[in-house]
């Protein structure tokens, strides 16, 4: 193989290859006008990436003069143009804008136009921190709307120019999204010194040949609402979406279970976390909206973040082809007074149970309760309602106490019919119930005291879970009324108990183990003997003991107030029905009017009347089928 040299004509090549790429080299090089125009260009761009810096404005309420939140330079002014978001002006880079009252810290983002942040200044959640009810991407915002160069915007991907302006007392942030110098979509939030309803307006100018009059205009607003109390399932129990129609009803959707409903006429609606609010409210009912809830607590063992996911979407009304709604955001506790100050029914979305027993609550209870409180501790004012209650339902129990103990006196008698009659049932009721008319001892009287306390009950049982006014408050080792007073933590979690220990609680359950004890043995003391009966008298003795269980293990995790409540409850219960058996009744002169009444013409009622004659027929029936 011949071995390949570098001869003197490949050297000569080289050499004057590299002598042309020097001459060139010399040719190019800038001259120093050149350079001077280089050094102002490469000034000029870093200019424009100063003033496109991500600044956070902040102004509070004692602010005089107008403040331009998001200043803009003129070399950005002049360079504006039509970019990749369509007819709509590049505004930079989005920025955070901080505005505060004296109960809220609100935080905008240019990039949308939207709460970025929420902060409750005068309220902490159960581990001490601040209440956010808008933070980290929890919410969003957003119009969808298509635009004449066939292009559909979404708001939370535009940037918008902002400002800041004192107007008196009040302080107004705009949002504006431009195509030219009169051509705008404008968000305008208007917040007030000490109050925490918003005002927020969305309105366009010369958007009439902007905006596609074939496309909708569509309002997205979600939030994912945050646990902040101790037990987040309780907590979940509480959370909920709830709206009111224009004519004043009020509905939500399902607490329990995901839910969706599409509903029309909605005025407001609420996305309600247990003690704290976020409502929209329009000026203008909504014509129709699709609304959303989403439970998203999986296992109660995990510590979870939130509770449920919300969403609501509308479609706005157009006027002349430009947007104009006037709305309200309120951030806020859901509290009963709070909310009656802002109108529009808003504390009807606060649920105190259903039909009478709301009624009840709105008109005795929450009146009665805020009375004591501004008077009593917490704690204290619970007792003294409790006894209030008790002492104006005593007469109910003296009632029910009263017809059992004749019933007992009348015991005797009473078998003796059954036992006469054995082979004829029939003949036995109808001789049982003339007995006892005569003796003014019907078991009826026995039962419809005890119906009357049930309204009381089940009204005490909704009133309890929603006061606002009881969250944080101390009472003896009870650090919450509004949650559960836990004295110990267990090493593991107990299904349907938890995973702690709650005195209050027990201490109920101990009360209804004895108040039970004291009017089943007399409930067994006076119920006569029949067929059946042993099996009833079996299953009125587990009653003793599944009640007190069933108050142990459910309440663990509810608000200590109103275990509170029960325990003081069926203490003064215990109290007057003791009260009752050993001064107030007489059993000799009980059986002494008794016997008084058998001797006197008893007079039957229409219901005592029909209930003879479908018995007689019923007993005729019986003796001819016989034949």
């Amino acid at each position: 193989m011949e071995e390949k040299k570098l001869d003197t004509k490949s050297i000569i090549g080289f050499v004057l290859i590299f002598g042309i790429l020097l001459f060139m080299m010399w040719q190019n090089q800038p001259t120093e006008a050149e350079l001077a125009d280089k050094a102002k260009q490469e000034q000029l761009e870093n200019d424009k990436q100063d003033a496109k810096q991500n600044v956070s404005s902040t102004a509070t309420l004692s602010t005089t003069s107008e403040i331009n939140a998001a200043p803009v330079s003129d070399s950005l002014q002049q360079i504006a143009r039509k970019n990749k978001l369509g007819v709509f002006i590049d505004n930079g880079t989005s920025k955070f804008i901080t505005v505060e009252n004296t109960v809220l810290k609100l935080k905008f983002n240019t990039k949308g136009a939207y709460l970025a942040e929420v902060e409750l200044k005068e309220h902490l959640d159960s581990k001490g921190e601040p209440i956010y009810l808008i933070k980290e991407n929890n919410s969003s915002f957003n119009l969808n709307f298509g635009t004449t160069d066939n292009r559909i915007h979404n708001t939370r991907d535009l940037v918008f120019d902002s400002n800041i302006i004192e107007n008196g007392e009040n302080t107004i942030v705009s949002f504006k999204l431009n195509v030219g110098p009169s051509q705008f979509l404008e968000y305008k939030y208007v917040i007030k010194p000490s109050e925490y309803m918003i005002d927020f307006i969305i309105n366009s100018q010369g958007l009439d040949q902007v905006l596609n009059s074939s496309k909708t205009v569509d309002l997205d607003w979600n939030l994912k609402a945050y646990s902040y109390d101790q037990s987040i399932s309780y907590e979940n129990r509480y959370t909920e979406l709830v709206y009111n129609y224009e004519g004043g009803e009020i509905n939500e959707l399902s607490i329990s279970s995901d839910d969706e409903e599409e509903e029309q006429d909605v005025k407001w609606l609420s996305f309600k976390q247990h003690f704290f609010s976020s409502i929209l409210v329009s000026e203008k009912a909504f014509d129709k909206v699709k609304l959303a809830s989403k439970n998203l607590v999986e296992d109660e063992k995990v510590d979870t973040v939130f509770t449920k996911h919300f969403n609501a979407k509308t479609t706005l009304a157009l006027t002349g082809n430009n947007i104009n709604q006037n709305f309200k955001f309120y951030f806020g506790p859901s509290e009963r007074k709070t909310l009656q100050e802002y109108g529009d029914n808003l504390e009807e979305s606060i649920y105190y149970g259903w039909g009478i027993f709301g009624w009840i609550n709105k008109f005795l209870f929450i009146p009665l309760f805020a009375f004591l409180s501004q008077y009593l501790p917490y704690g204290i004012a619970i007792i003294v309602m409790t006894v209030l209650i008790k002492l104006a339902m005593s007469f109910v129990q003296y009632k029910q106490y009263l017809s059992q103990m004749k019933l007992k006196i009348l015991k005797p008698e009473l078998d003796a019919i059954r036992e006469k009659h054995k082979n004829n049932k029939m003949k036995a009721q109808q001789e049982t119930m003339a007995l006892q008319s005569k003796a003014g001892a019907s078991p009826l009287s026995g039962c419809l005291p005890a119906l009357i306390q049930m309204p009381v009950f089940y009204a005490l049982f909704s009133f309890f879970p929603v006061a606002f006014a009881l969250r944080q408050q101390k009472f003896l080792w009870a650090e919450d009324l509004s949650s559960y007073d836990e004295i110990a933590q267990l090493p593991i979690h107990v299904p349907l108990y938890g995973d702690h220990i709650s005195l209050f609680p027990i201490l109920a359950a101990v009360a209804i183990f004895f108040y039970m004890k004291l009017t089943t043995g007399q409930q067994q003391m006076s119920a006569p003997q029949q067929e059946g009966m042993p099996d009833m008298a079996k299953m009125m003795k587990y009653m003793i003991y599944f009640a007190p269980i069933m108050m142990l293990v459910f309440f663990n995790n509810y608000a200590s107030g109103l275990s509170l409540y029960y325990f003081i409850s069926n203490l003064i219960s215990i109290g007057i029905l003791l009260v009752i058996k050993n001064f107030i009744l007489d059993e000799d002169k009980i059986l002494s009017k008794i016997e008084v009444n058998k001797t006197k013409p008893k007079k039957e009622n229409r219901f005592q009347k029909k209930m003879k004659e479908i018995m007689e027929e019923a007993e005729k029936q019986k003796q001819q089928g016989k034949k």
